[in-house]
């Protein structure tokens, strides 16, 4: 594939360029805040106390150089419509095969955790009853459908309701942030006894309390809050002037991690301290608890459960998109590569969801809504740091053999090759930190399988079909 800047209108059968900067911009924001920091961050704060800020930030800054690496990728050629492209071009059709196929997956364990949190917040309005399995299979499913109604309309409908769903996480943390100051200012006593204060975040064993273990073991949890942040690489295909709207959304990341991860968790461990936030509950709805606001309480799990159906918005779309990349380079079943008349790959579609309705089965045979989400969360992460390696060993090849292409883009990564080592370097070691946790290892050794499988249909359907 080679150099092919040009902007011609798309053929029928090609997706749209419908998505505006509007979208692109709060896709991007919305790939920020995911289910993993309403959901997760109780307990990544119980396992590393204060130092979740420095956690929040050196992932941050790994994920912004991925979607550098990402950026400059796509913009080489126009022609990519995701990694799937540029990966097949640059290391070979098994990578291409490789990252499609697992990407697709890591979106099914996200919708798969998802279920379990929309059932775990929903418990909320059912007077902190927990739900029987039957009613949380039915929950699932009533979700499922709602998402793949959205998504079978037009990739502009998909683009305006997350839009709205991304407004409302930030208006939600914005606020959230606004309350937590002025409580911290006006000496806000809680129930327990606790008043809030910036000393919060030092007095209770300083920014390190649990020591490097637990600094490390908070890495486990952080990093999922930040999946689907390469949603916006996604979306390329489907965007207007991806040369314009795609460096102005990368470039913004970093912003939004430190105003929506760091701000909002500096300001709830100021508001209560560390040591005493339940891990089991969203800080973020905790926070509006402690105030005594009980309308607020219910807005923010109401915003909790926006975000999460947010997330499956966000992955219905990608899966289908995955497969239907996939499909266009004979990877895939070729009817996923049909699109209906509103432009939307409506076969891969349909069996995205029906993967998603095998998996809220898990509803019924972990009823644990914690255990099953922490079990999906943790497989979905491995998968998502071998996809964001892919990419980064992407660049290395296009750095190495395609100087010229690199020499004209306006979006370099920042360090180039060193970079790239760098941020691989960290991931491995993130893997490894996975091993540390009994409960993070139990998805770790499961992993391979998928590998296994991979490698079956890789040289037993697709090489054969190549014959």
């Amino acid at each position: 594939m080679s150099n092919g800047n040009s902007t011609q209108p798309p053929e029928a059968g090609e997706l749209q360029r419908s998505l505006s900067n509007r979208h692109l911009q709060l896709i991007a924001i919305g790939g920020c805040i995911g289910t993993g920091l309403f959901m997760g961050s109780g307990k990544t704060i119980s396992l590393a106390g204060p130092s979740i800020l420095f956690i929040y930030m050196i992932i941050g800054l790994m994920i912004f150089f991925v979607m550098r690496a990402l950026g400059e990728l796509l913009l080489s050629d126009l022609r990519y419509k995701s990694f799937i492209d540029f990966s097949t071009d640059l290391i070979g059709p098994w990578a291409g095969y490789f990252v499609g196929w697992t990407y697709w997956l890591c979106w099914i364990t996200i919708g798969i955790a998802d279920l379990s949190a929309i059932i775990y917040y929903l418990q909320f309005f059912n007077g902190g009853e927990t739900f029987s399995p039957i009613e949380g299979v039915m929950i699932s499913v009533a979700a499922i459908f709602f998402i793949m109604g959205l998504n079978l309309v037009t990739v502009k409908m998909f683009g305006e309701v997350e839009f709205w769903f991304a407004l409302v996480k930030i208006i939600a943390i914005l606020g959230l942030i606004v309350l937590g100051v002025w409580m911290v200012f006006t000496g806000f006593t809680s129930d327990a006894g606790d008043v809030a204060a910036f000393s919060n975040l030092w007095n209770y064993g300083g920014m390190f309390p649990t020591g490097f273990s637990g600094f490390l073991a908070g890495f486990q949890i952080a990093i999922f809050a930040f999946v689907g942040v390469e949603l916006v690489g996604t979306t390329a295909a489907e965007t207007k002037d991806p040369a314009k709207n795609l460096p102005k959304a990368i470039n913004s990341i970093p912003i939004r991690i430190i105003v929506f991860y760091v701000l909002a968790l500096f300001v709830v461990m100021s508001v209560t301290p560390w040591s005493h936030i339940d891990p089991k509950v969203s800080p973020f709805v905790d926070l509006f608890t402690h105030a005594g606001v009980a309308a607020a309480a219910i807005i923010m799990n109401l915003v909790v459960l926006s975000s999460v159906m947010s997330s499956m918005n966000s992955g219905v779309f990608s899966t289908s998109r995955m497969l239907f990349g996939l499909a266009c380079e004979k990877q895939g079943p070729a009817p996923f590569a049909k699109l209906n008349k509103r432009a939307v790959p409506a076969n891969a579609l349909y069996f995205s969801t029906l993967c998603l309705l095998l998996g809220a089965a898990l509803q019924y045979f972990v009823p644990d809504t914690v255990k099953a989400f922490t079990l999906a969360t943790t497989l979905s992460t491995i998968l998502f740091i071998l996809v964001w390696l892919i990419i980064m060993w992407s660049y290395i090849i296009y750095y190495k053999t395609r100087p010229e292409l690199h020499q004209q883009s306006t979006f370099k990564l920042p360090g180039g090759l060193f970079t790239c080592y760098a941020v691989i370097a960290f991931f491995i070691g993130v893997i490894y930190v996975l091993s540390l946790e009994a409960d993070t290892f139990q998805a770790l050794k499961v992993s391979p399988i998928w590998l296994v499988i991979l490698a079956i249909g890789y040289f037993f359907f697709y090489k054969k079909r190549q014959k």
